[in-house]
């Protein structure tokens, strides 16, 4: 099982990213966390990976952080959760911000993220709390830099794809990022704001 990548970062468009390790170029779906944390193109990272084999794909999740990779596996244990729904959750908050809102039963919290309905967050709510002790104290430094920004139309767009890539449907991811400032925002600094503003 790949744990760990360490190597040159060559693509990256939200949330797809490939990293050069050796000359082989591994494709990565990160959470938007992660992202936000990302070095420049060509300059190297660390990334904590998750490996999941199915009949049709092989698919590598990458995350900046052991305790952010912790929750994602620990959601993937929760009945009705998959892959694509657990990076949603990693991504639309942290992993102290999904502590509290499970401790505190905030079902309305949880169903502001895409895929997560009133009887999934309800599970949720059951079924984590008393795992989320071994997620939290599974933490680990992430990757720093500073994100790269292109053009302003390319930025917006790349967002919204994003946010489609997360489960959000056309017409609320362009009203997401619509809603935000995009005056020297990054594509991930507008993602972040954008489901950070979900969660109100």
């Amino acid at each position: 099982m790949i744990g760990q990548l360490r190597g040159k970062l060559i693509h990256k468009q939200a949330p797809e990213l490939m990293l050069d390790v050796n000359g082989v170029g591994y494709e990565l779906l990160a959470s938007m966390t992660t992202f936000l944390d990302l070095p420049e193109l060509d300059e190297e990272t660390t990334l904590f990976t998750h490996f999941i084999v199915r009949e049709d794909s092989q698919t590598l999740y990458a995350f900046g952080s052991k305790s952010e990779r912790s929750l994602f596996r620990t959601l993937l244990k929760v009945n009705g959760v998959g892959p694509k729904m657990a990076l949603a959750i990693v991504s639309g908050m942290t992993v102290s911000e999904f502590s509290q809102f499970i401790h505190a039963s905030d079902v309305t919290a949880l169903t502001r993220l895409p895929g997560v309905g009133k009887k999934t967050a309800e599970r949720l709510i059951i079924e984590m709390r008393d795992r989320l002790p071994d997620v939290e104290s599974n933490d680990s430094s992430s990757p720093t830099s500073t994100p790269n920004a292109p053009s302003q139309r390319h930025i917006e767009e790349e967002a919204v794809n994003a946010l489609l890539a997360l489960g959000y449907k056309p017409p609320q991811a362009s009203r997401m990022i619509a809603s935000i400032s995009a005056d020297n925002l990054s594509a991930e600094e507008m993602i972040r704001l954008a489901l950070k503003a979900s969660l109100l």
